[in-house]
């Protein structure tokens, strides 16, 4: 009886323990990954951290009004690897920005394909674009 007890315990924890990362990490359902989005913009902010790293930045709409967006990269792991620093960016640079956004297009939320720095180099971030066969456009003003 204790033997079966103990044995039931042991399989629920392993269940647990492989359950729980399943609901820590999210995927892609919330971004539209059918097509890209560009966007130029100044940098406010880049936050190199884990989980992921985060990119704030101005757009000036072509109204006068300004569209503060939010995307999000990778891990600084995986960003390193893909040629990035915690130094890339920095608040006042003017960078254009590939991303799928999500789905609810008036939100100014995305996860980054590439950026284009000041100097003109472009840092990809593995994460589809053009080269996975993803339509792109310019953000619609």
């Amino acid at each position: 009886m204790r033997n079966r007890l103990a044995l039931a315990f042991a399989m629920a924890a392993y269940v647990l323990m492989l359950a729980i990362p399943l609901v820590a990490h999210h995927g892609n359902a919330e971004f539209n990954t059918e097509k890209t989005v560009t966007v130029r913009g100044t940098v406010t902010e880049w936050f190199w951290a884990n989980p992921h790293c985060f990119l704030k930045f101005d757009e000036k709409m072509a109204n006068g009004q300004v569209r503060h967006w939010v995307v999000e990269t990778s891990n600084p792991p995986d960003m390193i690897n893909n040629g990035w620093s915690k130094y890339s960016l920095k608040p006042g640079d003017e960078v254009t920005v590939t991303m799928h956004q999500v789905k609810e297009p008036s939100k100014p939320i995305g996860r980054v394909v590439s950026v284009v720095l000041p100097n003109g180099k472009t840092l990809g971030t593995g994460g589809g674009g053009n080269a996975l066969g993803t339509k792109s456009e310019a953000y619609p003003k």
